[in-house]
């Protein structure tokens, strides 16, 4: 077998609403052997992977797929079921899937869905190794799968504390991305509500908090000057330094770093000066300022304050192992080791322990070796300190603090000024106060772990990850800004910028992005086709961006699906045919289902802005879960009637003006004469994108006279409205710069081109290679009924041979079926083939005279304006 395509689909798409994974998979000799046709691959299959049991599949019922299997199917759909099995085997639970056929014999369309990118694609790829070995009787090593499909999970999988504020986000709502793949760097909520987290570090740590934690010094200098209990010690830079402290303090003494975290080259109950040398050094190897203090006797507990709230205490004790008067410690270690929960680092709840020179000081100190055996019952301790990420193990003792413990802790976290702060504090007890027992605290840590309340060792988890999150999100707030995608065959660049622009005229800061870029509050910060899901990731990491507008294209919804959950307005524009046959899109209603995916996700409470002129844009109402608004140019329309009836809202055209229609009640707008992009009604395509950005802004409560001001401010031109209808001057000749490139489009820029007072028509215009022929053929045909002469370029030739599109094009543009236009006669176009656009637009300006009407159908659009621009450039033309 042979995977074509691989990649993940990041938010709702043609195939599913969830994340899910795309394989084209080339099954090969597979197609003419399906599962019926090998009578031990149910039994195999079942003994490699026995919870398979449980998949349902389409026959809805525990065992459906392997009555799948026995009755027969393809190699393809057993990789889907196998590719979600192990994804559950390693630990994300995942259930839906769906295996389809292509036009092409042998090749499958597999979708199944992911929580972890990195884990969904690695399944799939070793599901198809799998199910090749499968087919073929050949050996299946099923633990060494899992063992490199858990390598790739802990390389990528969030830490325990990060992971539990992201649930806990989830739980409400919030939606969550990850900003780099290699640490816990993510953004919870979107735009201006968005807060970022790394780790348990938040926006709202702040510095001086933090640095003061990270100075061990520092934080003892301050608790103590405020009268909280601390050990007395020193700072010292040498080993002499630290002799002298041990003079004045007296033994036993705990010796640490100046700075640093995770228990790493702490030492504690040394006794004499050979320990206190050995501990210095350990110290010093992670900073080169060490502290020598008094070493206090008792149980070592964690005290967590999130918000100035104490939410969870554990009591921990180091890593250690109890003897059973058999093993050795060796062994007890070992055997320690293969618990499931513990694992390498943070990656898991506890830790492997691991044998180092403080642990091998500290089992001498005990009068051990790793050979010996330990007694039963007896505990022996192998680290100095009890950190979780040196194998120390935790108890939940949160409901035993007592109140003036509880208060102690709080107060700290002021005094400190952190957000989230774990207090280490050495104690008989937390459930008396500390003035009535040997008790000191003995470090506070900024950006504190979570596993030990989570999942302690011993005693109830705690929610601790809500508290992050409730803290950053005042209650009902979900984190979420309004996002408007649009989509359609022709007008979505036009209607983004117009909605884009009505909302920063009502006073909002918007992130808008469409095929001529994304800006962000009015600026310009890329260039290029931004339609996709990359862009809709741009937009909503911004952290200024009230409202995001987003241009969603066909293209990047096969490929990547929408990038966002869930929108507050779909808009579907219209249905036509471009781009077929590419993507498995061969239809209209293949295209038309494609384009639903913006409608489908449209949250509950949400609305759907539909053109009720388009049969098939209409039908998508069914997917809608919220409101629909309708626009049409048919004031009459049945379908519009009925939906206001029904107290639903409309907009269309009555006696020249834009209306808003409900129930009852028609509110004027404005007259499409004073819309500017309307050319006083002729470009009627562009009353239709105007009918749809108010809506859509009705939609997100703009006012009426906020949608009037914005339309009759938006302009075609360059600077608003780039390479759609611009209407210059230059050379004296009449200018018109458009990006129409299907057939649908061309009709529609007709009916404007018309009515443009013009001696003569000259076109040059190009398409991408990745069309139809039959489509390539159609549209040369259509550009020759417009014009009376054609020069043709070529453009991204996307994999055809060079010349080969403006070939199809000049074919189509000489057929006789270009032949006549309506109310133009019977006129034949004149057709020049020139491969280069600037060479193109030259030859057209060299025949062009004053009176003629230049149209240019282009790609580039900032260099073709920046051209005409050294041709005596003159004023947008507004009117006729």
């Amino acid at each position: 077998m042979n995977i074509l395509e691989h990649r993940a689909l990041r938010g709702p798409n043609y195939y599913s609403r969830y994340l899910a994974i795309f394989m084209r998979l080339d099954i090969g000799e597979l197609e003419q052997r399906p599962s019926d046709t090998m009578p031990d691959v149910v039994a195999r299959l079942t003994e490699q992977m026995p919870t398979l049991a449980e998949h349902r599949c389409s026959i809805g019922r525990r065992g459906g797929f392997l009555e799948r299997l026995a009755r027969g199917t393809w190699a393809g759909h057993v990789v889907e079921h196998v590719a979600i099995e192990l994804q559950n085997l390693i630990g994300f639970s995942v259930g839906y899937g769906k295996t389809l056929d292509t036009y092409e014999t042998g090749i499958y369309n597999v979708i199944y869905r992911y929580r972890d990118e990195a884990c969904g694609l690695a399944a799939g790829v070793e599901a198809v190794d799998f199910v090749e070995r499968l087919f073929d009787g050949r050996a299946i090593d099923m633990p060494m799968i899992i063992a490199r499909l858990k390598t790739v999970r802990d390389a990528h999988m969030l830490g325990p504390s990060t992971a539990s504020i992201v649930a806990a986000a989830s739980q409400r709502g919030i939606p969550w991305t990850r900003l780099s793949e290699d640490s816990s760097y993510v953004q919870l909520g979107h735009g201006h509500r968005q807060q970022r987290i790394q780790a348990t570090v938040t926006g709202r740590t702040g510095l001086l908090g933090y640095s003061i934690a990270d100075d061990k010094h520092w934080t003892k200098q301050l608790l103590d000057d405020a009268g909280i209990p601390v050990p007395r010690g020193w700072v010292c830079d040498s080993y002499e330094a630290a002799l002298e402290a041990a003079r004045n303090l007296g033994y036993p003494l705990a010796v640490k770093p100046l700075a640093g975290n995770h228990g790493r080259g702490v030492s504690t109950d040394i006794h004499d000066g050979h320990d206190l040398r050995e501990a210095f050094e350990t110290a010093a190897r992670q900073h080169p300022s060490v502290i020598v203090e008094q070493y206090i006797r008792g149980d070592d507990h964690r005290l967590l304050v999130i918000d100035g709230t104490l939410v969870a205490a554990a009591r921990r004790r180091p890593a250690h192992v109890v003897g059973d008067g058999v093993s050795t410690l060796q062994a007890l270690v070992e055997t320690e080791n293969r618990d499931p929960r513990r694992g390498l680092g943070h990656e898991n709840l506890l830790t492997r322990i691991e044998l180092d020179a403080q642990s091998q000081r500290l089992i001498e100190q005990q009068n051990l070796t790793p050979q010996s055996v330990v007694a039963s019952g007896e505990i022996v301790y192998l680290k100095a300190t009890a950190n979780l990420s040196t194998g120390g193990t935790a108890t939940d003792v949160t409901d035993e603090v007592h109140p003036g413990v509880r208060y102690l802790a709080e107060r700290i976290a002021r005094l400190v000024g952190l957000d989230i702060i774990g207090i280490d504090l050495v104690a008989e007890t937390l459930s008396r106060p500390l003035e009535e027992q040997a008790a000191a605290v003995v470090e506070v840590n900024a950006g504190p772990g979570f596993r030990m309340h989570l999942s302690p060792t011993h005693g109830e988890g705690r929610e601790v990850g809500r508290h992050v999150v409730d803290m950053l999100f005042a209650e009902g707030d979900d984190g979420r800004i309004p996002i408007v995608a649009v989509t359609g065959t022709n007008g979505k660049t036009t209607t983004v910028r117009l909605l884009a622009h009505l909302l920063r005229q009502a006073g909002r800061k918007v992130g808008m992005a469409c095929t001529g870029g994304i800006e962000i509050d009015n600026h310009v910060i890329l260039r290029g086709d931004y339609s996709g899901p990359q862009a809709a990731a741009i937009v909503l990491r911004e952290p200024t961006v009230e409202y995001a507008v987003l241009e969603v294209a066909r293209g990047g919804i096969m490929r990547r699906g929408l990038g966002f959950d869930a929108c507050d307005v779909g808009v579907l524009l219209n249905i036509a045919s471009d781009h077929l046959g590419e993507s498995d899109i061969h239809s209209l209603d293949d295209l038309a289902r494609c384009k639903t995916v913006v409608i489908d996700a449209v949250r509950e409470g949400g609305k759907a802005v539909l053109n009720a002129d388009d049969s098939r844009t209409l039908a998508a109402q069914e997917w809608v879960r919220g409101e629909s608004i309708f626009f049409t140019l048919d004031s009459d329309s049945r379908a519009v009637r009925r939906h206001v009836r029904e107290h639903g809202v409309a907009f269309t055209v009555v006696n020249g003006c834009i209306v808003m229609r409900q129930g009852h009640v028609e509110a004027e707008i404005v007259p499409v004469l004073d819309v500017p992009i309307a050319f006083e009604g002729h470009a009627r395509f562009n009353v239709a994108n105007a009918l749809a950005a108010a809506a859509a802004a009705h939609a997100l409560g703009l006012g009426i006279a906020d949608i009037q001001r914005g339309l009759r401010t938006f302009h075609p031109s360059h600077g608003q409205n780039p390479g759609r209808t611009n209407l210059i001057m230059a050379d004296g000749v009449q200018v018109l710069v458009d990006y129409g490139h299907n057939v649908a489009a061309l009709i529609a820029l007709d009916e404007l081109i018309c009515r443009l007072p013009a001696r003569r028509r000259i076109g040059v215009a190009s398409a991408p290679g990745n069309r139809r022929d039959e489509d390539l053929v159609a549209l040369g045909e259509q550009l020759a009924r417009m014009h009376d002469a054609l020069y043709i370029y070529e453009t991204d030739p996307r994999g055809r041979a060079a010349g080969e599109t403006a070939a199809l094009l000049g074919r189509g543009a000489e057929s006789p079926a270009a032949a006549g236009h309506a109310g133009r006669g019977d006129h034949v176009c004149r057709v020049a083939l020139i491969m280069d656009e600037n060479q193109a637009i030259d030859a057209a300006f060299a025949e062009a005279d004053q009176g003629d009407l230049l149209v240019l159908l282009i790609d580039d659009i900032d260099s073709v304006i920046a051209r005409l621009k050294g041709r005596r450039f003159g004023a947008v033309a507004e009117g006729l």
